[in-house]
């Protein structure tokens, strides 16, 4: 992929937040980001969402085509933007006047190229900061390698990863655990019990293993992810509440049945055999970003949760965003990487996950104080702080 280095500004105006941001370690200082960050609030991706019978009334309506970043998702990210630059700013990352290099790389979907687009604006305002991408709707295997084809992958192997994820008790007992939300799921989704309206009858499956596909799941467990994903974004867009799941669904309702959709990546997204295919393309840009001297001072990508969620299984990073549950990308969602240098030179890395809290996404208000969670790497202890690694640490643990 052709890499293409901007000039961008970092204006030195007044900006309506301060950064409260995890203190770097004692002696190190910021001289490099690189961010994976999850698009903003779009619709669903197609229309209907789910199948016939799976709710007893009409999905509400979007103001964008399926999939597109909404006006709401946008106004959102602007504040993540604005936050991140006064950060970094503070930080000395960037500077108050004049240009400073950033890279933005971002997938073909009209929703990511949007956030790259939006999120580049606000963090560099007044320069030219196109975001590097593929034509949009041309499939990039950076971001699918294992769809696209570009990345060896047996899908038995990822299936019994799948398998050895749900545990012993297979994932009928992952069904079993999460059945009080199913039905909750279904009360929001039917009114009240409704022959034939609903998801939670059909049981939850793993479809026979395909040459060349991710693993996915069948019945009950794949609809709830996808109908719970559609009533928090609902949520998040600033609907109101008669909107959101009907009238039928409250704020604690959204982040419970968060667990719905989390616990679907932590089958299919997160185990390791698969986690690293995912990531076979991008763990490599993501591991010159921070160790090319010469590399912009913040790149950031511009993908989807499931990256995310395989970031997350390749690193065994955890985060749980207010509103969501453990592990659940947030839209907007971001895993950063800080490149810290010592006085003799020596470099180390730290993850974080910086999002707004759902509600923080609902409102589009100016941010004061996200989520922001620094994420232990396992296995790293650098100058005796826990989770923190050396680049060549982090490199090996990235790439291995």
């Amino acid at each position: 992929m052709k890499r293409l280095l901007i000039a961008t500004l970092i204006a030195g105006m007044a900006t309506p937040v301060a950064a409260r941001e995890p203190a770097a370690p004692a002696g190190l200082t910021l001289d490099r980001v690189v961010l994976l960050m999850r698009h903003g609030v779009r619709p669903p991706t197609k229309s209907p969402p789910l199948p016939a019978g799976s709710a007893r009334d009409a999905w509400p309506q979007w103001p964008v085509a399926p999939g597109y970043l909404t006006p709401h998702g946008r106004a959102a990210l602007v504040q993540v933007a604005r936050y991140d630059r006064t950060t970094w700013t503070a930080a000395g990352l960037l500077p108050r006047r004049g240009c400073a290099r950033l890279r933005i790389v971002a997938d073909s979907d009209q929703r990511t190229i949007e956030t790259a687009r939006t999120y580049a604006a606000d963090l560099a305002p007044g320069c030219s900061s196109a975001p590097e991408h593929k034509p949009q709707d041309v499939a990039d295997p950076l971001f699918s390698p294992i769809d696209e084809g570009a990345v060896p992958f047996d899908a038995e192997e990822a299936r019994a990863a799948v398998l050895a994820a749900a545990g012993p008790a297979g994932i009928a007992a992952e069904e079993r655990r999460l059945a009080p939300l199913l039905t909750r799921l279904d009360v929001i989704l039917c009114g009240k019990p409704t022959p034939g309206c609903g998801i939670a009858a059909t049981p939850t499956g793993l479809a026979p293993a395909r040459p060349g596909k991710r693993p996915k799941l069948t019945g009950a467990l794949d609809r709830a992810s996808t109908a719970a994903q559609i009533l928090l974004l609902e949520y998040a867009d600033g609907k109101p509440m008669t909107d959101v799941g009907w009238g039928r669904a409250t704020p604690a309702d959204i982040g419970r049945l968060s667990e719905l959709h989390s616990a679907e990546f932590r089958l299919l997204a997160r185990p390791r055999y698969v986690a690293k295919a995912n990531l076979a393309l991008l763990a490599p840009l993501i591991a010159e970003s921070l160790g090319d001297d010469g590399a912009a001072a913040v790149t950031m990508i511009s993908g989807h949760d499931t990256n995310i969620a395989s970031l997350g299984g390749l690193l065994d990073l955890h985060w749980r965003v207010p509103g969501l549950a453990v592990d659940d990308p947030s839209p907007g969602g971001a895993i950063i990487f800080e490149r810290l240098r010592d006085a003799a030179g020596d470099r180390y890395v730290r993850a974080l996950f910086r999002s707004q809290t759902l509600d923080q996404i609902r409102s589009a208000a100016p941010l004061a104080a996200p989520y922001v969670a620094v994420l232990p790497i396992p296995d790293c202890k650098a100058r005796g702080v826990a989770g923190l690694c050396t680049l060549a640490e982090f490199r090996a643990a990235l790439l291995r």
